[in-house]
């Protein structure tokens, strides 16, 4: 994928009962209806890592559906910054 100027990436860090909930597939799911590359990951910490790159509207979208997360899952903290990425995200996968 090359980069254009309406690329953009941002790191989460979401905290809470996020691990064992279907946080990572759910993610996935949502990220690929938003057409976002990237990836999502549990943290040995409990937390869930998020890397997502596209659209700024739809990782805005992205944003907001992570402080909801599957129905199983409990939100505490997500946390954002933007970020300059060397990765050129193909997919949006589960590490």
């Amino acid at each position: 994928m090359n980069r254009t100027n309406d690329r953009h990436c941002r790191h989460f860090l979401v905290s809470g009962r996020v691990q064992g909930v279907f946080y990572r597939a759910s993610t996935q799911a949502r990220a690929r209806e938003l057409q976002l590359q990237g990836f999502v990951r549990n943290l040995t910490d409990g937390r869930v890592e998020v890397v997502a790159c596209g659209d700024e509207t739809a990782i805005a979208a992205l944003q907001n559906w992570l402080w909801q997360g599957p129905p199983q899952a409990q939100v505490g903290e997500v946390f954002s910054e933007r970020v300059d990425s060397a990765m050129d995200y193909v997919v949006f996968e589960v590490l």
